[in-house]
């Protein structure tokens, strides 16, 4: 099971979608009905940490759930979450050179297992106004980038947690099937026989009507 911390983003319901359709059941949960205490007793095969309209601070237990879990559980973050990664680690967030919302830019990468069978030259969707700033001091490595050396992925490898600062699950990011396919692989999930298939489809196929997403209630 993947658990999808929801950080009141419109579009978590396209991460969930794209989970499901690799055969995988997906627990969607707002990042303020869950603590970390929770999480252990679900017992998740892999964490997913959603895009968001506010700061890592203000991101509910995303950053608490990183700290503790790292290492522990798979944890992928998106956006908002690639940015709770990067402050988990001691990482400073602050404003982009200039806001990204709603832009596509091409990005390129060092050729981790998280970007297996995606070119060197990715297209991809970005929405955000903040980004993580470098360092020499942590465990996280730089991944991909932009043009002008803005950190588009990080990722601790040996700890299986990994960031992306663009959106996969965008119809912008035409390879953003393939990478979320590849971290179920590094969480060492199952994945659905037809994923290939489904990834080909996924390219060519136009956006998808928007449908809500259902919040799982959790007991505390």
């Amino acid at each position: 099971m993947i658990l999808l911390i929801d950080n009141y983003d419109s579009f978590v319901y396209n991460l969930a979608r794209y989970f499901e359709r690799l055969g995988l059941a997906t627990t969607v949960v707002r990042n303020d009905a869950i603590d970390v205490a929770s999480i252990a007793r679900l017992s998740p095969g892999a964490i997913v940490i959603s895009p968001g309209p506010c700061t890592p601070i203000e991101a509910g237990c995303s950053v608490d759930v990183v700290r503790e879990f790292r290492g522990r559980i798979p944890i992928l973050g998106v956006c908002l979450g690639h940015q709770a990664v990067a402050v988990a680690y001691g990482r400073q967030v602050v404003a982009a050179r200039e806001p990204m919302h709603g832009r596509t830019s091409v990005v390129h990468h060092s050729g981790t297992e998280l970007f297996r069978g995606v070119g060197q030259r990715v297209h991809v969707a970005r929405y955000h106004s903040l980004v993580a700033e470098p360092s020499v001091s942590d465990d996280l490595r730089v991944t991909a980038w932009t043009d002008d050396n803005t950190i588009m992925a990080l990722e601790d490898e040996s700890s299986r947690v990994y960031g992306v600062q663009f959106h996969p699950e965008s119809i912008l990011t035409p390879d953003g099937y393939q990478i979320l396919t590849n971290f179920v692989k590094l969480a060492a999930l199952p994945v659905s026989d037809s994923a290939d298939r489904l990834w080909s489809e996924e390219r060519c196929s136009p956006p998808d009507i928007q449908i809500p997403v259902r919040h799982t209630p959790l007991t505390h």
